[in-house]
């Protein structure tokens, strides 16, 4: 049995198999994810787990180059996007129309479905390479 680091093993199998500039998405419970794109769904409730705890157990486990954001969390969610601002202060965050973000799934690895009930609680992370 793994001892560390996400036990999840869908979790863990994408970060294992990702490249340079890959991407995967850490969404909330609302966005629309097409059928094609694996959806690893870790919600339990409303809420439960929160986009921040999975965040955090991600980004321990994956060289981030880059977050991407929708512009509307800045006005929508701005407690959420303070925190990740503090938490993530060395990676470089861009900022995307929403209506882009969401186009953005087709080109991503995987959906994580948090279930996190605020608005425009979904981040792009483009992964980096560890060396």
């Amino acid at each position: 049995m793994k001892k560390s680091g996400i036990l999840n093993r869908e979790i863990a199998s994408v970060l294992a198999n990702l490249g340079h500039t890959d991407t995967i998405i850490i969404a909330d419970c609302g966005l629309p994810i097409p059928e094609n794109i694996q959806c690893i769904d870790v919600s339990l409730g409303l809420g439960n787990p929160s986009f921040l705890t999975v965040l955090k157990a991600v980004t321990a486990d994956m060289a981030v180059e880059e977050i991407m954001l929708a512009n509307e969390i800045q006005i929508k969610n701005d407690e959420l996007h303070q925190e990740i601002i503090k938490r993530h202060s060395d990676t470089p965050v861009h900022y995307i129309p929403h209506e882009e973000l969401k186009k953005n799934i087709k080109g991503a690895k995987a959906v994580i479905r948090t279930g996190e009930a605020t608005p425009y609680a979904n981040m792009i992370l483009q992964a980096d390479v560890i060396f």
